[in-house]
């Protein structure tokens, strides 16, 4: 398979989806095949597949196969059968908003589509697609307003990120790294700094990854670098994605990010974080109610089958950590750039349940 410069993580091709396997990149790159809802469950919690709103077009993937595969023509049967597709995929990754936000619209559909079974089945389908359809174009509209409000100067900017939240974090172009495109075809970017992203170096492997197959200059840094580069003058912007924002915007965001806003403020730099609205939960007050994944400490020990610490030490894994509304310049959505604080004033009445 042939590495595109347009990556496109989650696709629907002959009547199945297709997943780039992510935790083979960067050295091999290669498609799952998912047929059943059960496999698409084991590619989201494996992270063949990851990244919010991608996991958010996966889900929607999962819930048609699902569909696809219970057996009866009774409508109340089939609607129960597909709370409990619902009900696994829901159980994959508990921060990831937009898994929820499309299990939902996905089951609304379901309960709302009139006529017989076949027909419930090919308007899931329909909306999956539209879903897919729908990110990609809310990328690219996060990346263009991401241009309007970054700094004036200087006229080529140093852009830090944590994670990936790029095409392969979503259903193509990318949220931060949606940002990072506009702004390199608007010439006014002059390097990206991705940070490792430890453990599972989403940064090293994958924002790396992204940038050298569109030939965007990136350096990739640890995790612990970022203060010093900082205080060097090698930074002029953070930008970031997310996995769930709270009302207040508090912002749940790979682990790490928080004390990367931490030392942006220190140093006077403006750290923005570039997610669409699916990603904002206002059924949730603050960040205190958003739940933190915890994964498996094999992932902080071990790098591939290198066993980096002693038997007997203890490990402690979470996956994502909440960076406090107060510390973030804007939140950078479909609808533009947004104030933490205004996020419900402006967004609320548009958000789809």
């Amino acid at each position: 398979m042939t590495q595109a410069s347009q990556v496109f993580p989650v696709i629907w091709y002959d009547n199945h989806v297709r997943l780039i396997d992510q935790t083979r990149l960067p050295n091999e790159f290669d498609w799952v095949e998912i047929r059943r809802y059960e496999d698409m469950a084991m590619a989201i919690e494996t992270m063949i597949v990851r990244g919010a709103p991608a996991i958010g077009v996966a889900a929607a993937y999962g819930m048609y196969l699902g569909a696809r595969e219970i057996q009866t023509s009774d409508r109340g049967e089939f609607l129960a059968q597909l709370e409990v597709v619902a009900e696994r995929l829901r159980q994959t990754r508990p921060t990831a908003v937009n898994l929820f936000w499309a299990i939902a619209r996905m089951m609304k559909v379901a309960q709302q589509t009139l006529g017989p079974v076949e027909s419930i089945q090919q308007t899931l389908l329909a909306t999956a697609q539209a879903i897919n359809a729908d990110d990609i174009q809310t990328c690219q509209q996060i990346g263009d307003h991401g241009v309007s409000v970054l700094p004036a100067s200087p006229a080529k900017l140093r852009l830090l990120t944590h994670c990936n939240a790029g095409a392969l974090a979503t259903a193509g172009y990318g949220t931060a790294l949606g940002v990072v495109r506009s702004a390199w075809r608007d010439g006014r970017l002059e390097r990206v700094y991705a940070d490792e992203t430890r453990p599972r170096l989403q940064g090293a492997k994958l924002t790396a990854w992204e940038c050298v197959q569109e030939q965007i200059p990136v350096t990739v840094i640890t995790d612990n670098m970022a203060a010093h580069c900082m205080k060097q003058g090698l930074i002029d912007v953070v930008v970031v994605g997310a996995d769930r924002i709270a009302a207040n915007g508090d912002t749940a965001n790979k682990i790490g990010t928080y004390s990367l806003a931490i030392v942006a403020k220190a140093h006077n730099i403006p750290f923005f974080v570039a997610a669409p609205l699916s990603t904002i939960d206002f059924a949730i007050h603050d960040g205190s109610q958003i739940p933190i994944e915890e994964r498996n400490p094999e992932e902080v020990y071990q790098v591939g089958e290198t066993r980096l610490c002693p038997v007997g030490a203890e490990f402690y894994n979470p996956a994502f950590d909440v960076t406090p509304a107060e510390l973030i310049t804007a939140i950078i959505t479909e609808y533009g750039a947004i104030a933490p604080a205004n996020l419900q004033a402006e967004l609320q009445h548009k958000h789809a349940g």
